[in-house]
């Protein structure tokens, strides 16, 4: 529909919003053939060029330093907010070269232990177990109630398996990689299978000296919720330590791994307030209207396969419509 004749057209004059629309990405570029989770690749280049024309078109691209002065504005507008999760290098080799050919800044939000300590995220290594299968199925057992295929294109016992990891609690989740691992006859995956998957601190150092925005998003992505309020405290100050170190900034933006609203608790809002962080975002759709602001929760909505220049123009055009998850 937003495609026929005279729609778009029609659209521009629709009124103007009080918020940010906060678009968030993981991967960019092509899945095909990956070991990894295949649902972490937000889109291809191709897409996220059209993408970006897109913005740079119809909408005012913001930084995480313009929000606060925008909040007390309060005035309309067609703002978006670029986010881009975790620190994959693809995000500096494809990603970065699109936003600077259009004009546009980002937010990277950086698992420090993963630039430090390269291998593969749990949700990565969980894929990695399924496609290096030396079985063809799962048995139900422990951990899961019924048998799952495994193979290199099972992306549904991925999804499965996935799920019930973000489930966990912290004590679990080691000893459930281990039962995965033992389960498909994969074993785990080492680090030279994952050497080039992270950026590096100095591809950090040279988004930020290009005017791109930093900022955390833990040392190790644990779901912060499933995890004592040490081990939170250690994470959220560990990661504050090697942004300092390594970029020689403060912690201003935080990304709560995963985001969903069961993901972080009250302590760790608390955390994050006594460790100065100004921003936090979440990560279950919608976008932050001014009049129902909340600074340590700004709503993020999923960018996808599946979200041409099209749905990102209704997107932008009518966010409380279209900026569902």
């Amino acid at each position: 529909m937003l495609a026929l004749p005279g729609v778009g057209k029609l659209a521009r004059h629709l009124p103007r919003w009080r918020g940010v629309l906060t678009l968030n990405y993981h991967r960019v570029g092509d899945s095909a053939g990956q070991p990894w989770d295949r649902t972490l690749w937000s889109t291809n280049a191709d897409t996220l060029d059209a993408q970006l024309g897109v913005l740079a078109r119809h909408a005012e691209v913001v930084t995480p330093e313009e929000v606060p002065r925008l909040v007390r504005d309060n005035r309309p507008g067609r703002r978006v907010l670029l986010t881009f999760d975790d620190g994959y290098r693809d995000n500096f080799k494809v990603a970065f070269p699109l936003l600077r050919k259009h004009g546009l800044c980002a937010t990277f939000f950086l698992a420090s232990g993963f630039l430090d300590h390269p291998r593969a995220a749990w949700w990565d290594e969980l894929a990695w177990m399924v496609r290096r299968a030396t079985r063809t199925k799962m048995s139900a057992g422990e951990w899961l109630p019924g048998s799952l295929a495994l193979g290199p294109e099972q992306d549904a016992t991925i999804a499965t398996i996935v799920a019930h990891y973000k489930t966990l609690p912290s004590d679990d989740t080691e000893r459930y990689l281990e039962y995965v691992a033992s389960a498909t006859g994969a074993g785990r995956c080492d680090r030279t299978a994952s050497a080039d998957l992270w950026m590096t601190w100095e591809m950090a150092r040279e988004l930020r000296s290009a005017g791109m925005q930093i900022g955390g998003h833990t040392v190790t992505h644990p779901i912060l919720a499933r995890v004592p309020q040490a081990q939170q405290e250690e994470e959220i100050a560990g990661c504050k330590l090697r942004l300092q170190e390594e970029l020689g900034q403060e912690m201003d933006w935080f990304a709560y791994p995963v985001g969903a609203q069961d993901t972080f608790t009250d302590d760790t809002r608390r955390i994050l307030r006594d460790h100065g962080v100004q921003l936090a975002f979440s990560f279950y759709g919608g976008f932050g209207h001014f009049t129902e602001w909340d600074s340590l929760d700004v709503p993020r909505v999923h960018v996808g396969p599946d979200h041409g220049p099209e749905l990102l123009q209704a997107m932008v055009w009518l966010p409380r419509l279209f900026a569902r998850w």
